[in-house]
């Protein structure tokens, strides 16, 4: 856009004349620029203007009972949210009164008694009164049992479900099939069209709705695998029961999940996505890059026989060759060992390059964000120069993963 500015100065000699003239054009070019100054700013796209205030505030319980990849993995995916600011806090935290400077609290995986135990009554009920008062909370595996309402367990007793066959909750794991309700669909309409989706399970609470308690529940998602491979667990126990629930507790929300999107590559999103639910929040798009349900199309439960394995593979990182550390890798990789995400961070300062190499790529194909630094530091460090510029493109596989606000 031109502008033409006529400015007429009246003076009685050329010097006087010349004067105004600067001064004049002075005075215009600070108006001028203070007003495209503005109009940038007005103009400036929403996702350079989300500083740590505005950001939605969420805070991801690290305390004894915690199993510490699930508060890893927590954490990773809410960066995935460019609107969103994470932090890790404690018990101590807590009675510190953090919860004031939160607008959402996740508990992770892990052991729910032990997190109870962990808390104490008194941070129970800040817990209770935080979520009543119109904040949110997301409760994951252990944390969604924490939440429940089960009759001799101890519990919060936040989400109106109660588990049963506590007796055999080491019943197995492995990536579980489900399929969503109407609710879900709309809350994950990135696969809605989609008959069964799959996500990491371990462990979690087989739950029913305990009709005694006065909290009320939407089922978003049902579990559709029989998970019972382990720990002499009865046939056709978890298949059926919730795998996602939702409710209104007071003025908040709980978004409750009995499995482990935030540990599966390409659901991550999932967790982000159940706390904009519990803040009642707009749902987001998420890039490409994260949302990947396609990457599995099976279901994949861990045998007794596979545990078997997967101890072998822990023995050959320790003990043997470069190609047998490849190969225990492969296998890793193909069944999404939960046990080997706590391995592989080693293996990318492997003394052979090879190994180094497909360490990276286990980590930028399970999209494991918490090693990042990992990544970054392997990359720098690589002394093969052909290798360098192929852990490089692993590195930036994952740091890709993040908003660029949040990288």
């Amino acid at each position: 856009m031109k502008m033409k500015v006529k400015v007429k100065v009246e003076t009685k000699t050329k010097g006087k004349a010349k004067l105004y003239r600067v001064a004049a054009f002075t005075s215009l070019s600070l108006l001028l620029s203070s007003w495209c100054f503005s109009l940038y700013q007005c103009s400036r796209p929403n996702n350079l203007s989300h500083s740590p205030d505005t950001k939605t505030q969420v805070g991801v319980f690290d305390g004894h009972g915690g199993a510490q990849t699930c508060v890893w993995e927590a954490v990773a995916a809410i960066k995935l949210d460019l609107e969103m600011n994470v932090r890790t806090i404690t018990s101590a935290d807590i009675a510190m009164n953090v919860l004031d400077s939160l607008d959402a609290l996740i508990i992770p995986g892990g052991g729910g008694s032990r997190q109870f135990l962990n808390l104490g009554e008194e941070n129970h009920d800040r817990i209770r009164k935080f979520v009543a008062d119109g904040k949110g909370a997301v409760g994951i595996c252990a944390g969604a049992y924490l939440f429940s309402s089960t009759p001799g367990y101890s519990c919060l007793q936040l989400n109106g479900a109660k588990a049963i066959d506590i007796e055999h909750d080491n019943r197995g794991h492995g990536v579980a099939k489900f399929t969503l309700t109407d609710e879900g669909k709309r809350l994950f309409p990135e696969i809605a069209h989609r008959d069964t989706s799959y996500v990491m399970y371990y462990e979690g609470p087989v739950f029913v709705n305990n009709e005694s308690d006065t909290v009320e529940y939407q089922t978003h998602a049902i579990m559709e695998s029989d998970v019972h491979e382990e720990g002499n667990a009865p046939k056709n126990m978890t298949n059926g029961k919730p795998f996602f629930t939702a409710n209104r507790y007071g003025k908040g929300r709980v978004f409750s999940s009995i499995a482990h999107p935030e540990a599966t590559p390409g659901m991550m999103w999932m967790i982000p996505r159940m706390v904009r639910w519990a803040l009642d929040m707009p749902i987001v798009e998420y890039t490409n890059e994260v949302v990947k349900p396609d990457l599995f199309e099976k279901e994949i439960l861990m045998s007794v026989a596979d545990l078997r394995e997967e101890s072998k593979c822990f023995d050959t990182f320790l003990y043997g060759t470069a190609e047998q550390k490849l190969e225990a890798l492969d296998w890793l990789q193909s069944h999404l060992s939960w046990s080997a995400k706590r391995w592989v961070q080693g293996l990318l300062y492997d003394g052979n390059p090879k190994v180094r190499l497909r360490a990276a790529k286990y980590i930028a194909d399970t999209q494991y964000l918490h090693y990042l630094p990992d990544l970054k530091a392997a990359w720098l460090s690589e002394q093969d120069v052909e290798m360098k510029e192929k852990m490089e493109e692993q590195y930036l596989r994952v740091l890709n993963l993040l908003p660029q606000v949040n990288r």
